[in-house]
């Protein structure tokens, strides 16, 4: 995967993402993402709460969401859960 980097602001909120050139399509980090939709104080526990509520998510969780290399805001590079538009994983 090509690593090219970027934080993105949806409603005033950072959303990290990478593109990945061989597949032509960028993947986001899931918790950003859920804590864009619910305000929530825990993102940790709010997708663990969802997955234990939503058992057909939590059985596809390692195919929507896998680490993906993503920099942090202290600029170090980390595994994040990520996935693209379609629900799919950076490493499929």
């Amino acid at each position: 995967m090509d690593e090219n980097f970027a934080i993105q602001l949806f409603e005033g909120k950072k959303v990290r993402l990478v593109w990945d050139a061989e597949q032509e399509k960028y993947y986001f980090a899931v918790a950003d993402i859920v804590q864009v939709l619910t305000d929530s104080t825990d993102v940790k526990q709010y997708i663990k709460r969802m997955r234990a509520r939503d058992t057909e998510l939590n059985f596809r969780w390692g195919t929507i969401c896998t680490p993906t290399r993503m920099m942090a805001v202290d600029g170090k590079i980390y595994k994040t859960q990520a996935a693209d538009l379609e629900g799919s994983s950076a490493n499929e």
